[in-house]
């Protein structure tokens, strides 16, 4: 590993940008040798690493250890992450792959299912006595979709964490602490903690082309626990996050399902704001 790091590094430039296919490429190879990332996720930044690296990300920010990790995958991947063959009644194979397709169509978007058998414990998590797993995507028009491809084969396919790119409020003493969405401040965040730091080639270019979606954590949608109402299959909400819940119902109208809000979704989540940047966030959130 020490010899690929410097191989990888001697020929990295001081900024890394997310839009350029050699950085992206370099970046990869640094992640499969054991860094994790930071790079431009939708209109925002995200934190992935290889998948046995869970513990890894969650020291970096500050969180428990054995704290658990979401995943994430390029386009026409998303779905090697759970076990169709899992799936309850009413929630088809080909249903979720329409689901999928939809919101990545949109954006970044989340969505929690039953976790396939080689997804790592520290990325799965027991609900209602289902072994599930989340998987993240920055949506198809993201430029991560390039960083992502790499990296996946770069580790031979095996299952990417993600997370959010921040510190935990454990740490930093705040009663949140919203993901970063300017290159700027995650690095003075982050900066000098073993990570290699991809960006946005314009953090607000990144913003517009998502203008649907506030910079904050992605919504999260349960395909494995649907409800009925109305004699129809409802899938809930889990985190009212980037997209807002109104278009979330309308995709899932086109496809002739309901949404049905979770408990922790009854909160929109909150954009970080930096110093001179109030207006323009609250704008946005409208």
């Amino acid at each position: 590993m020490p010899d690929t790091l410097a191989a990888a590094r001697s020929g990295t430039r001081d900024r890394l940008v997310l839009d350029v296919p050699a950085d992206a490429r370099r970046a990869a190879v640094l992640l499969a040798a054991g860094l994790p990332v930071a790079h431009g996720f939708g209109p925002i930044y995200a934190l992935t690493a290889r998948g046995d690296a869970v513990r890894r990300l969650n020291a970096l920010k500050g969180r428990t250890l054995d704290q658990t990790g979401s995943v994430t995958a390029p386009t026409g991947r998303v779905l090697d992450a759970f076990d169709l063959a899992a799936l309850p009644p009413g929630v088809s194979p080909a249903l979720v792959q329409d689901v999928v397709d939809a919101f990545g169509a949109l954006g970044p978007f989340g969505f929690r299912g039953p976790a396939a058998a080689h997804v790592p414990a520290g990325l799965t998590a027991e609900d209602r006595g289902a072994t599930t797993t989340q998987v993240i995507v920055p949506g198809d028009a993201c430029p991560s979709q390039a960083f992502l491809a790499a990296a996946s084969d770069a580790v031979g396919g095996a299952t990417l964490a993600i997370t959010s790119a921040n510190r935990s409020r454990h740490v930093t003493g705040a009663p949140d602490a919203p993901v970063h969405w300017r290159a700027a401040g995650l690095r003075a965040e982050l900066a000098g903690r073993g990570l290699v730091v991809l960006e946005h080639a314009d953090d607000d270019a990144a913003r517009a082309r998502f203008s649907r979606h506030l910079p904050v954590s992605t919504s999260i949608l349960a395909l494995h626990r649907p409800e009925r109402a109305h004699g129809r299959v409802h899938l809930v909400l889990e985190r009212h996050g980037s997209l807002p819940a109104e278009d979330v119902a309308a995709v899932l109208r086109g496809l002739g399902l309901g949404l049905t809000l979770g408990p922790q979704a009854s909160t929109r989540l909150v954009p970080r704001v930096y110093e001179g940047e109030v207006a323009l966030v609250a704008s946005a959130s409208r």
